[in-house]
């Protein structure tokens, strides 16, 4: 079965050699999400990670999950299913159940979080090499469709390559490669390590298919990470959650496509749950949290929305849904542009010591999400580290040379 089975660039090249792909998140990346997603430019999705063992033996689970449309040929594909294990029955029996409906099966091998840790899953699986290696082996010697996977990396980069060798070497087609330790999460999340990624790249065999995941924020940056990591496609989880127009690399400099308007977007994204996938539980589920993420700058200026996003849950009528949020922003934003004066520009500030520039962009528009820690947002906090590391570095050169002038 191995044998018949499509491998590494073969594989990549027959769903289309993706460049921008939506990663795996829990929750997150289901089917109404995938379909706005590659409206705005994306080309592989992900689903959420799903949990191996409900998967395998819950209907209650997998109906919450999973629907028929799921990996519908005409509305879902190129489409990854991403499962947690740390059992090889049971990933392969829930992988036998999607085989039919995906292009790849992808083992998770970077969930940081809390319940990662309590279900032995994961990153949490990082010391582990034989578990891993029969989990994506067993896959490989038994499922149609290939195995793939998606790592953390350690401190050490040698230590690193030899993980991601093994990965490959247990049968993995594509290896995705999330730049950030395993206790880079929430607050403590920082930039992630591009060199390392790169090293990774440069020392794997060249005809590995290749992913990088970490620090986009805007169109421009998947570019830029492509170019000096020399990966064959960046994938995103928060920057395409928070705006998907992130992937949009082809329309840099249209505003409506790169940055589109929260109006827009919650009307296109209701709709899609309407009108197409309105059979998919999970995109229902998904739904409030997604317009919370979709409105994130718009909200704490129109605190009525924000009450009324809160008030609904999965189990609320679309109606309700259109009527107290999608209609409301609609009006409201139509409100704004009333205004002759309303500055709707995007404006690129100046080059960062992280390679990229951070923007500003209008409330009413979609765009990153910078969290803050201790009232200090991430962006400013990367800037700080980066000087500070900076100051660092120039130290030992400032005294050397204020020897020399004593010296003479």
């Amino acid at each position: 079965m191995v044998d018949q089975k499509l491998k590494g660039r073969v594989l990549f090249e027959k769903i289309g050699k993706p460049t921008r792909i939506v990663a795996p998140m829990v929750d997150q990346s289901e089917l109404a999400w995938r379909v706005l997603s590659r409206r705005y430019g994306a080309t592989l999705c992900y689903t959420p990670m799903f949990h191996a063992k409900l998967f395998a033996t819950s209907e209650k689970y997998r109906k919450e999950m999973w629907c028929d449309l799921d990996g519908d040929t005409e509305l879902d594909r190129p489409l990854v299913v991403q499962f947690c294990a740390n059992d090889p029955e049971y990933l392969l029996e829930a992988a036998k159940l999607v085989e039919d409906k995906c292009d790849a099966v992808d083992l998770n091998l970077g969930c940081p979080q809390g319940i990662a840790k309590k279900g032995h899953y994961g990153s949490f699986l990082m010391e582990e090499w034989e578990l891993i290696h029969k989990l994506i082996r067993t896959l490989h010697d038994n499922l149609k469709v290939p195995v793939t996977a998606k790592i953390r990396v350690f401190p050490e980069q040698q230590k690193t390559l030899d993980y991601a060798k093994m990965v490959l070497d247990a049968g993995a087609q594509f290896l995705t490669v999330h730049g950030r330790l395993r206790e880079q999460k929430g607050q403590k999340t920082g930039l992630a390590d591009w060199d390392i990624i790169k090293f990774l790249r440069k020392e794997l065999p060249q005809d590995t298919v290749f992913f990088a995941n970490g620090n986009i924020l805007y169109p421009e940056d998947i570019e830029r990470c492509s170019e000096y990591i020399n990966c064959d496609a960046v994938m995103s989880a928060e920057g395409n959650l928070y705006n998907p127009g992130v992937f949009n690399v082809e329309h840099i400099g249209d505003k409506d496509k790169t940055f589109p308007r929260v109006d827009r977007l919650a009307r296109e994204y209701f709709n899609i749950i309407k009108n197409e996938c309105s059979e998919s539980l999970a995109s229902r589920k998904a739904m409030k949290s997604h317009f919370f993420k979709l409105l994130r700058p718009f909200l704490p200026h129109h605190t009525d929305i924000r009450a009324n996003i809160a008030a609904l849950n999965a189990k609320s009528s679309l109606d309700e849904w259109e009527q107290k949020v999608v209609i409301p922003v609609e009006e409201t934003v139509r409100k704004i542009f009333e205004d002759p004066t309303i500055d709707d520009t995007v404006v690129t500030l100046e080059k960062q010591l992280w390679g990229g520039s951070y923007k500003t962009v209008p409330y009413w528009r979609c765009q990153p999400y910078f969290r803050p820690v201790n009232g200090v947002t991430a962006d400013k906090r990367v800037v700080e580290e980066l000087e500070s590391k900076k100051r660092q570095a120039e130290t030992p050169l400032e005294k050397e040379k204020e020897k020399e002038l004593k010296l003479d």
